[in-house]
């Protein structure tokens, strides 16, 4: 009986780890988290941009990011002019969705435990709500 309690353990730890898209690859412009293919779509509008590879190079200012950073990060600095994308708080979303907005939200198998957090609107393609750990959850997807 053991033995069978430690697989499905396994297993189930397993199949929470593969949710994750390691393909998606963030971006944060202006304390507001995007994805990189976002910023490829809109490059009229981007003015620099740096990669940090690993989470031991990120500057301060992204240090928070670093659960999101498996792949790297990318940070954008956008042309004057065009700061005015949507973007939307996790908290926010959460209330759309009749959801306690405390409640973390996962982001192509990433999970953002501060609701605070900003979002473009530009990278929700798909959302579902469902349970995660006895709690509705919102779950979106970028892609």
């Amino acid at each position: 009986m053991k033995k069978l309690f430690y697989s499905l353990l396994i297993l189930s730890s397993a199949m929470l780890f593969a949710q994750k898209n390691t393909a998606t690859r963030f971006a944060v412009a202006n304390g507001i988290v995007g994805t990189v293919d976002m910023f490829n779509n809109k490059k009229d509008m981007v003015q620099s941009m740096n990669v940090y590879k690993t989470t031991a190079n990120l500057p301060q200012s992204l240090k928070q990011y670093a659960f999101i950073a498996d792949n790297g990060i990318s940070e954008f600095k956008i042309k004057s002019g065009y700061e005015n994308l949507d973007r939307i708080s996790l908290a926010s979303l959460n209330e759309q969705f009749s959801i306690p907005k405390e409640h973390p939200v996962v982001i192509d198998g990433y999970i953002f435990s501060d609701t605070a957090t900003r979002v473009y609107g530009d990278i929700i393609a798909k959302t579902e709500v469902k349970d995660y750990e006895g709690k509705k959850t919102l779950f979106i997807s970028t892609k």
